[in-house]
């Protein structure tokens, strides 16, 4: 339901997407300060959603679909807009390349295994990623901005993205054999079919949330 708060939050992401685009092209440190507030504010949505959905009980199969999606386009987009005005460059395309290929692997991957009604649990290391690539972008976003001479702002944001792409090789790789597991297993019938109750899987764990 669209009128709940936690859809509302998770679709936020998304509509925050063309506003923060517009921002990377107006000229003025100020205007990176904004970008770098809304890209904030829509990041913590992450957290609030879930944290709503679960507290008012208001889990729904919307927000499931609509939350990994609208995770993996706010990171993607603001990847490619910081590359596009060159704030990610040089060697630093490569951690960057690692991060949006993981995100499109672990997409497939729940598309799969949501078919033949497997769920793919969230890692610590995933949640500490995420937290990490968030708090990277966001200082990649200001940049060299001033008045920033007091804290080394794109030097932090360069660090992190490093460290977060080291976190998504072992999540990536967490994940790409749990999927593989499955894959492999020829009983297992798409969801479309039916089957008895008795040769039901569970489509994950009981919050049905996810931190990429």
């Amino acid at each position: 339901m669209i009128n709940s708060l936690p859809i509302v939050l998770t679709l936020s992401r998304i509509g925050a997407i063309p506003v923060l685009t517009a921002l990377f092209f107006v000229e003025g440190d100020w205007v990176r300060y904004i970008a770098c507030a809304l890209y904030t504010a829509a990041a913590v949505t992450d957290y609030l959603d879930g944290y709503l959905a679960r507290a008012w009980k208001q889990q729904s199969k919307l927000g499931r679909i609509f939350d990994p999606i609208a995770d993996t386009l706010l990171v993607a987009a603001t990847i490619l807009l910081l590359v596009a005005v060159d704030r990610i460059a040089g060697i630093l395309v490569l951690p960057a390349l690692v991060i949006l290929c993981r995100e499109i692997l672990v997409s497939g991957l729940r598309e799969f295994l949501a078919e033949i009604r497997i769920g793919l649990p969230v890692s610590g290391f995933a949640k500490w990623k995420t937290g990490i690539q968030m708090t990277a972008l966001g200082f990649l976003i200001v940049g060299d901005a001033q008045p920033t001479a007091f804290l080394p702002v794109k030097l932090i944001g360069d660090v992190g993205l490093w460290a977060a792409a080291v976190l998504t090789l072992i999540t990536g790789w967490d994940y790409l054999t749990a999927g593989l597991k499955h894959m492999g297993d020829d009983k297992v019938e798409p969801a479309s079919k039916p089957a008895n109750k008795s040769d039901q899987r569970p489509i994950g764990p009981a919050t049905p949330r996810r931190a990429s």
